[in-house]
């Protein structure tokens, strides 16, 4: 076979595969590219792609659960499902739609059908034809900032809990998101007062686990709230399968933990409102209800030895460490040494952007005496953005922008390539799962009058990368995860 044609077979292939994934390929893959940037780029977007697949929810839940001869498998532990009378399915989160088809169709297999379920999921989530005909009852409600929709749901869950018996099994399906997505605000606060203190917490720069520890102490249902309040009205068998988004994989900070025990106290919730300099701006019901819990211990989350616990089963079946795994491998495959340099990359995204830096540097002296391969690395976690302007962007795009801020007077005398992205497919205001940023990226910086401080300084690194056509564009994809950063590094 001709050798020109058969790299026109793979490219026309390759194509194919990523437009399936990326919806601006034509833009990220330019003309004006050479073919060793092209090639290049072609690597990093099939990492995001085999990423995104590796963390498919149908794929956590096929690898994690399985049901036979009457009896239910989740990872070492067994379910006789005979002595179950009736099922249901509950939960909420970016992933959760999938997860939930996916169970209805490893039960109704095996002849077990559920009675009712409700799962909250994202606006705007694409549902395909074939899965709206499911018995599945999906629950579109706002993320980040929840929703009346979200609240709707959440009562249906309760519902849910109050008409199923101890006899009865309830699988709870749990993915990131599920904060926002499922929201119950406890009694004296508002809808409006808990959208208030979410939008606050969002833009402090608070990580994660600091805003689920206040959300924790002013929700009905997190913190363990909601295994509570099945084990109060029913008592029924509660099984919960987690997809994780938070570094560390700690099940009481994925989406708040609502079926799991919680360690976190009404005191640490005040005091990371203060710290961020938020006590004064939060509503008085927020306040109130606090200040309450502060004086009353009873009120506190339950801890690990709390009896509502005696049924309940917590699974972690998927995190971002299936996506590293995945990536490693066809890196290896492309002759690169690859290597996972931080499984905890957090803080601010533009400090790490110009932390970045250094962190190739070091690295990088290692790529010339590794058998003539080429280097990669590999990071995982989730920055934050203490937002100041009124741009539009997101915290993977923002620390792109940070780097290439930062190192505009460094001496690059080396090829590089980085992408960084969040597999959910969106990340802040954007539109984008994140971006790309490569020796052509510089070159273009170089060549234009550009002004990336003014960009960093009103957080509008989408709108500096969709005009450099290297944002990263897909959609939502249904996966929840922390976020990945891949740099590619040439001899």
């Amino acid at each position: 076979m001709d050798e020109n044609y058969a790299i026109n077979i793979n490219f026309d292939l390759f194509m194919k595969i990523i437009m399936m994934i990326f919806k601006n390929l034509t833009e990220i893959l330019s003309d004006n590219l050479t073919e060793p940037q092209k090639k290049l780029r072609k690597i990093a977007l099939n990492c995001i792609e085999k990423a995104v697949i590796s963390v498919k929810p149908e794929k956590l839940i096929k690898n994690s659960v399985q049901i036979k001869n009457n009896k239910l498998f989740i990872q070492n532990q067994v379910f006789n499902l005979e002595e179950y009378e009736k099922f249901y399915v509950i939960g909420g989160g970016k992933a959760t739609a999938e997860m939930g088809f996916t169970i209805e169709h490893l039960l109704q297999e095996q002849n077990y059908n559920i009675l009712d379920s409700a799962i909250n999921i994202p606006e705007g989530l694409e549902i395909s034809k074939e899965k709206n005909e499911s018995s599945i009852h999906l629950n579109f409600a706002s993320h980040p900032i929840p929703n009346e929709k979200g609240v709707y749901g959440v009562k249906k869950m309760l519902k849910i809990g109050k008409e199923a018996t101890k006899n009865d099994l309830i699988i709870c399906l749990i993915s990131g998101g599920g904060s926002a997505l499922l929201p119950y605000p406890k009694e004296n606060i508002s809808l409006e007062d808990l959208q208030t203190v979410n939008s606050l917490l969002l833009e402090s720069g608070a990580s994660i686990k600091e805003i689920n520890a206040v959300r924790k102490h002013i929700s009905e249902i997190k913190g363990g709230h909601l295994a509570l309040k099945i084990f109060n009205s029913s008592k029924a068998t509660l099984i919960t399968l987690i997809i994780s988004d938070v570094i560390g994989d700690p099940l009481d900070s994925i989406a708040s933990g609502p079926t799991v025990p919680d360690t976190s106290t009404y005191k640490e919730a005040v005091e990371i409102l203060k710290k961020y300099d938020l006590w004064e701006n939060i509503p008085y019901s927020v306040i109130s209800t606090l200040n309450q819990g502060l004086s009353n211990e009873d009120l506190e989350t339950p801890r690990r030895d709390h009896p509502c616990f005696t049924k309940v089963h917590n699974f972690l079946i998927g995190s971002i460490k299936n996506a590293v795994n995945e990536v490693e491998n066809f890196l290896q495959k492309e002759n690169f040494h690859t290597e996972y340099f931080s499984e905890n990359i957090s803080g601010e995204a533009k400090e790490f952007g110009k932390e970045l830096f250094y962190i190739i540097k070091k690295h990088r002296q290692a790529t010339e005496n590794k058998n003539g391969k080429q280097k990669s690395l590999i990071g995982s976690g989730e920055l934050t953005v203490t937002i100041r302007g009124d741009g539009i962007g997101g915290r993977n795009q923002e620390m792109l922008l940070s780097f290439l801020n930062y190192i505009t007077d460094k001496s690059i005398d080396f090829t590089f390539l980085i992408i960084s992205a969040n597999l959910d497919g969106i990340e802040g205001n954007s539109k984008a799962m994140g971006a790309l940023i490569d020796n052509a990226v510089l070159n273009q910086v170089y060549n234009s009058d550009l002004n990336l401080a003014e960009y960093l300084r009103n957080n509008n690194s989408n709108s500096f990368f969709k005009r450099l056509g290297t944002e990263l564009i897909t959609g939502p994809t249904g996966c929840n995860v922390n976020d990945i950063v891949i740099i590619l590094l040439e001899n």
